[in-house]
């Protein structure tokens, strides 16, 4: 059976050492506030916009990543104030481009729990993002949620925060997202990597002829906890029931903030992602990864998909069902890290540390 408290990363170098103590992670990020404005105590503390309920949660890399999460300000036009937008920001910065990785259809960045350590074993310097309405910002003061917003945001953030461009990774409903957004700031995209790509859904549908209140009735139901057990039971090829519901408390921990219902009702009844026309006019390399075993997106589409871009190649993975990032870590973070790093010098200068505003640190890295 598949555990995030058994697995035993080898694939990577160091990554054995990273995983044996939950505690190995919050010695790094007390080592001279290097890690950004979010560095937890040693006694294991989690941001305070996190709900409590992430106390209850297990797994302790689940709980590891999530003492990382913070907010960064992004300006956007459609908002009176600067949205305080959740991500979990690398530890150092490297000459080549980074990684950023979106998250599924009401979701956030802890998905990325058990590869993001992987992939910074692995020497990629990577960002996890929370698209706009999902995750852990702070939306008070409710933005619109709609696809158009949601591209914006992330474009604001990318311009403000993280200023090269990217290797974009979305995984199921986060490949629309990745798809709309190379297609509308190509600048900012070096190449795309589609993992269960959800993208041949020509938005929401008939949801958007609900009314109001039959679709926050729909919405109320998203976050309760035996649809999120059934749905990740139909996501993972081979899963145990206590593994399972960890990862069902992580899967909706976001969903407990005051104003995810809102968020999702707003992107439900604005449309939601059509991306079909978009993916011929993608003009970047992808890597599309599926599992051989996925339940929810037929691996017919995403043959389809590779047979529609103009430059892709893809990979199956074997006894993995739709989330490949989390049900097999070592080897997406291993495609991932090849074709990130493909083209550049892998045996790689020094990388940059960053402080706690985000500058380079004089200091010496440590390993």
């Amino acid at each position: 059976m598949l555990s995030w408290l058994n697995c035993r990363p080898a694939l990577i170098p160091g990554a054995r050492e990273r995983f044996t103590s939950m505690y190995s992670m919050h010695l790094w990020f007390n080592s001279g506030g290097r890690l950004g404005t979010n560095a937890v105590s040693v006694d294991g503390g989690f941001p305070s916009f996190i709900p409590a309920e992430v106390k209850e949660i297990k797994d302790p890399f689940a709980r590891a990543l999530a003492q990382r999460i913070q907010r960064l300000p992004v300006k956007v036009g459609f908002s009176e104030s600067c949205i305080m937008s959740s991500c979990v920001k690398p530890r150092f910065q490297r000459d080549t481009n980074p990684a950023v990785l979106l998250h599924c259809f009401d979701s956030s960045c802890l998905e990325w729990t058990r590869t993001y350590p992987l992939l910074e074993d692995a020497a990629v310097e990577t960002w996890a993002i929370d698209i706009l309405g999902w995750g852990f910002s702070d939306l008070e003061r409710l933005p619109p949620c709609d696809a158009a917003s949601k591209r914006y945001h992330l474009y604001q953030l990318w311009r403000t925060h993280i200023k090269r461009p990217m290797i974009l990774v979305g995984p199921s409903l986060g490949a629309a997202v990745a798809i709309d957004f190379a297609v509308n700031f190509p600048e900012a995209v070096d190449k795309l990597i589609l993992i269960g790509a959800s993208v041949h859904v020509e938005g929401t549908g008939l949801l958007t002829k609900l009314p109001k209140f039959l679709a926050y009735a729909g919405v109320s139901l998203l976050k309760s906890l035996p649809l999120r057990l059934y749905a990740n039971l139909l996501a993972f090829d081979d899963i145990s029931l206590s593994t399972c519901f960890d990862w069902t408390n992580v899967g909706r921990l976001h969903c407990l903030l005051p104003w995810w219902e809102d968020a999702t009702v707003n992107y439900m009844l604005s449309g939601g992602y059509n991306v079909v026309n978009q993916i011929k006019q993608v003009n970047k390399r992808v890597l599309i990864i599926c599992g051989e075993c996925d339940n929810i997106v037929s691996n017919k589409l995403a043959v389809r998909l590779h047979s529609e871009l103009p430059d892709a190649s893809i990979h199956q993975i074997p006894d993995c069902g739709h989330l490949p990032h989390v049900e097999k870590p070592e080897m997406v973070a291993r495609l991932i890290a090849d074709f990130a790093l493909s083209g550049a010098h892998k045996e790689e200068q020094n990388p940059i540390v960053l402080n706690s505003a985000g500058e380079k640190n004089t200091s010496s890295f440590i390993c």
